[in-house]
């Protein structure tokens, strides 16, 4: 099965990306399609990217994060495939509200079962918390209906985030990448046999 899922081409997948303002939510989606990303602008509403990589189509809301937005957020929880949240882990201030947002998310009926991928960025400054810590801080080992992974990353650098083609003949991608096509390919494995299930129904 996993042949014929592979073989699919331009499987889509819808994205959420969401997180406190300030996370770094826009400038990591700019890594992820590969743009500049000398010039970033607070998001005041949403911005959409769609990155054709890995054979996948992935079609990325990144919704503002500024408390006056974040009601709007279910305005786009539909059909969402993958959630990404941002933490920005040097401002240790806001742990406590992010991880009250995060929480609430995970509340979500419309969000209920979408695998979560936690990027603990801004890495590359001295006051960042390692993801462990975080993890531990939010309770993220009580998530149990859903799969989850938390990933050490810096938007800026790109580290944490790139897949990365090292001079030898074998390619490399960081671990975030590796758990995010995972939980890509098992929504996929999921979707096709819902629609087998209906299908047989039907005979």
């Amino acid at each position: 099965m996993c042949s014929l899922i592979l073989s699919t081409p331009d499987q889509e997948v819808r994205i959420l990306l969401l997180g406190l303002d300030n996370g770094g939510k826009t400038t990591l989606l700019k890594q992820l399609a590969s743009e500049d990303i000398s010039h970033i602008t607070p998001t005041q509403g949403f911005n959409i990217k769609s990155v054709q990589s890995q054979g996948f189509k992935l079609n990325v809301w990144d919704i503002g994060g500024q408390r006056k937005i974040r009601p709007y957020w279910r305005n786009y929880f539909e059909n969402t495939d993958v959630l990404i949240y941002v933490i920005d882990s040097a401002d240790r201030k806001r742990f406590e509200e992010t991880g009250q947002e995060l929480a609430e998310l995970l509340e979500e009926e419309k969000l209920s079962g979408v695998p979560v991928l936690i990027f603990a960025n801004k890495q590359d400054l001295l006051t960042a918390a390692p993801a462990s810590e975080i993890a531990e801080g939010l309770n993220l080992h009580t998530i149990r209906d859903r799969m989850w992974q938390i990933q050490s990353c810096s938007a800026l650098t790109g580290e944490g985030i790139q897949v990365r083609t090292p001079a030898s003949p074998l390619l490399r991608s960081t671990t975030s990448i590796l758990f995010f096509y995972y939980f890509i390919y098992i929504y996929i494995i999921i979707r096709l046999l819902y629609y087998i299930i209906i299908s047989l129904s039907w005979l």
